[in-house]
């Protein structure tokens, strides 16, 4: 009876979760029959242009409709990636029926760094004398720094800007550690490298500070250079506001300067239709006008691949958020075997990973650079692993907020013994053949085994900084001195050396065709993405592992600790970014 009980629950469950699969499929495909269906030829009429980022800003959006499918809004759940933005932008210079663009992103969800190719191209956009209206009900630091590029910047009644300048937090993890009985035993090599700190620490090291404060500060003064170059504000008087939390009222932002007038929303388009001269206001978001199309070119025969890199660096296979040495390496191999390709863009948002992925890939780029320009562009990362797939390229391309350097390796072994003993009463028993054959999680090392692996750090690490050196044309010293794990600034990166130019994706792709001595070209973009409904399929075989922490970590939050759990799971040795940065 029991098993027939089961039996009737199992078929039920069965049927309401194939019932519910069939509405998401539904769901999905009437979204993008609804997105087609509503795609735009031309524009028949004035319109501003809607620049809202309050949707996730990515490198690469997934061609899977379910990635990121809310069933209660779907449309609430679409990303956008930069280089749709910067070409929607950029499509909008030379179209007459775009009158000027309309900002309203309370909030900016990118990263510094893409934020700052999005303004950049603000600020050519308004070149052509083309009208730039910002408006928010608040305005968060980040959202202010995008909008201060406007032409007429406008703050609700009781809004504010909430500037207050900017911090990077640290979580530490050696209560819990020692609440689950786990024995983590650390390498590392490189004063700066602070990978380990949050296993093994309650508070930040002096040296890990020292960083921290020196790449904020460079970030921080980008910012308010910029925005103090729009606004006509000076940089010691947005200091002194920050210090003060001044922006606490609109009427305060307006005499200070910070805005241009207090309306609301309505009297806001009221403005726009002005410019318009119209009655009605025609107002196009950057998803929609994607669709809109411009004049065909001629195609042209030579492409540039750009080849997406981005998320934590591993062995095997990668997807849109992480890099597979694989997946990554077959695509530059693909770019560079094509004789239309005439150069190849790296682009690269990562903070690293592991040691040996990294350096597949970079004999890739070593290979491509033989036979074509290797130009790299830095996302809002490109540290550590990330950086070490860059140091060969050509160019290295770079924001003055990317993050990047963090030449260092590291290795964390847990020791789960007493982890499983004491919370679950499971004990191990061994036989082996030789002295180190169990060699793992399960005991401890002995001082041989660690010597060993210490040795295999200070290997992985002089390999770094060979590569660096051969790469960038400097000395291993030079690499040592600014290496030891140590994070820099794109600012500051420039000034030692470890990247060449300021600049976006779109610049890279320019100085790649001038390297390959090509004036006509498109862009084709790598590795090639999987049809959606097969990724969507494979997502559902997909089985997750239960993490090595348990339910503990899931109280955090998720996006943080993803990066602290790979670098648990992981046994080998790693050359991975410090810390999980916010910064805010």
């Amino acid at each position: 009876m029991l098993n027939f009980l089961k039996n009737i629950f199992s078929t039920v469950i069965g049927i309401l979760l194939s019932f519910l699969i069939i509405i998401l499929i539904i769901a999905g495909v009437a979204s993008i029959s609804s997105q087609k269906s509503t795609s735009t030829k031309k524009l028949d009429d004035k319109h501003f242009l809607k620049i809202d980022l309050s949707k996730e800003v990515v490198e690469r959006t997934s061609t899977n409709p379910f990635s990121s499918l809310d069933p209660m809004n779907i449309d609430a759940s679409q990303q956008l990636s930069l280089k749709t933005i910067l070409d929607n932008i950029e499509k909008a210079k030379t179209d007459e029926n775009i009158t000027g663009i309309y900002i309203n992103s309370p909030i900016v969800n990118a990263g510094m760094s893409k934020a700052e190719e999005i303004r950049n191209k603000l600020l050519e956009f308004k070149e052509t004398k083309k009208p730039i209206v910002a408006y928010n009900e608040v305005y968060a630091m980040k959202s202010y720094y995008l909008s201060s590029v406007a032409d007429r910047l406008y703050i609700n009644p009781m809004g504010i800007i909430d500037h207050k300048g900017m911090s990077a937090t640290v979580m530490f993890f050696k209560g819990l550690l020692e609440k689950l009985n786990i024995d983590l035993q650390i390498f590392r090599l490189g004063k700066f490298k602070s990978a380990i700190e949050p296993f093994t620490l309650e508070k930040m090291s002096d040296s890990n500070r020292k960083q921290l404060k020196l790449l904020l500060k460079s970030v921080n003064n980008n910012i308010i250079d910029s925005i103090a170059s729009q606004r006509g504000i000076s940089k010691i008087k947005i200091h002194k506001d920050a210090n003060q939390l001044k922006l606490s009222s609109a009427e305060i932002c307006l005499e200070e300067n910070y805005v241009d007038g207090i309306l609301y929303e309505d009297q806001v388009k009221d403005t726009l239709k002005m410019l318009l001269g119209k009655d009605k206001l025609k107002i196009i978001s950057i998803n929609k006008y994607s669709n809109v199309k411009t004049k065909k070119k001629e195609i042209s025969r030579n492409k540039i691949a750009i080849v997406y890199a981005n998320g934590g660096i591993n062995s095997g296979k990668g997807d849109e958020n992480s890099i597979g040495s694989i997946t990554t390496s077959k695509a530059i191999e693909k770019a560079r075997k094509d004789e239309k390709v005439k150069a190849i863009v790296l682009r690269i948002n990562s903070g690293g990973g592991s040691a040996l992925a990294s350096d597949v890939i970079w004999r890739e780029t070593v290979l491509a650079k033989n036979e074509k320009p290797l130009v790299v562009s830095f996302g809002d990362v490109a540290a550590s692993g990330g950086y070490y797939i860059a140091c060969a390229a050509d160019k290295i391309f770079a924001s003055p907020t990317s993050i990047t350097g963090s030449i260092g390796v590291f290795g964390m072994i847990p020791n789960m013994n007493e982890f499983y003993k004491s919370n679950f009463g499971i004990t191990f028993d061994t036989v082996k053949t030789n002295n180190s054959a169990d060699m793992g999680i399960y005991r401890k090392l002995t001082s041989f085994e660690k010597q060993k692996i210490q040795q295999g750090i200070e290997d992985v690490y002089k390999t770094f900084i060979s590569r660096v050196s051969e790469g960038r044309g400097i000395s291993t010293k030079q690499v040592d001195n600014i290496g030891q794990g140590r994070v820099w600034s794109g600012y500051d990166a420039k000034k030692i050396g470890l990247i060449d130019e300021f600049g976006g994706l779109e610049k890279a792709i320019e100085s790649a065709a001038a390297l390959a001595e090509i004036e006509e070209y498109r862009t084709i973009s790598l590795p090639k993405q999987k049809d959606p409904f097969t990724e969507f399929l494979d997502g559902l075989n997909q089985t997750k592992l239960s993490d090595i922490l348990g339910d503990e970590l899931d109280l955090i939050n998720k996006k943080d600790i993803t990066t602290i759990k790979e670098m648990i799971k992981s046994e080998k040795i790693q050359t991975r970014l410090p810390y999980i940065l916010n910064l805010e």
